[in-house]
């Protein structure tokens, strides 16, 4: 059996958190973040809602349809993968209101258990708003496998759709992890 880094379970667990549904997304490995600036970042627009993101490399895309109350929804996961950091930026077709934030984290941190077997825990929970846009910002935990993860999440409810930017890596890098989120954050547009 392969052994996924701590990012690609992070990842597997979040394709489809609003939908509780499970598909595995691109891998992510996240080893030593050292210097921000070495990091090309990349505009990435998510064609079907026009959402941009700057992303800390050229982004994989992973697309798929999940059932949400018995109903399709479509959702694209953007991944990056590189020496400097994981990331994940996921789009979901969904209005705004079939969950509440606090039921996606809720459903982002179950769907990591099952997909991985490893506990995943949040902290440092915060709601606010930006652009008029609700948003809820999480600091993520686990402790398994031996290497102390760390990462941020930020879910936002957008009218037509539920958005999810993410960074997972080794708790000894957390400031530098927390520095790559607030990058993400900066470089995202919903238009």
């Amino acid at each position: 059996m392969t052994q996924r880094s701590r990012a690609q379970r992070l990842a597997a667990g979040g394709v489809t958190a609003s939908a509780g549904a499970a598909a595995a997304p691109t891998p992510l490995y996240v080893t030593e973040i050292s210097t921000m600036p070495t990091i090309g970042w990349v505009e990435t627009t998510d064609a079907p809602s026009g959402i941009t993101i700057e992303l800390p490399g050229k982004a994989t895309v992973r697309k798929a349809t999940v059932s949400v109350d018995g109903k399709p929804v479509e959702a694209r996961v953007y991944a990056v993968d590189s020496p400097d950091g994981g990331t994940v930026f996921s789009v979901h077709d969904m209005v705004d209101d079939r969950y509440t934030l606090e039921d996606n984290l809720h459903r982002f941190l179950e769907s990591y258990m099952v997909n991985t077997a490893e506990p995943l825990t949040s902290s440092e929970v915060r709601k606010s708003t930006v652009d008029g846009r609700p948003v809820l910002d999480a600091r993520l935990a686990s402790e398994s496998g031996g290497e102390p993860a760390v990462g941020f999440t930020r879910l936002i409810a957008d009218d037509d759709h539920f958005v999810q930017v993410m960074v997972l890596g080794p708790a000894a890098n957390e400031k530098a992890l927390e520095a790559m989120h607030e990058r993400l954050l900066a470089g995202l547009r919903i238009p």
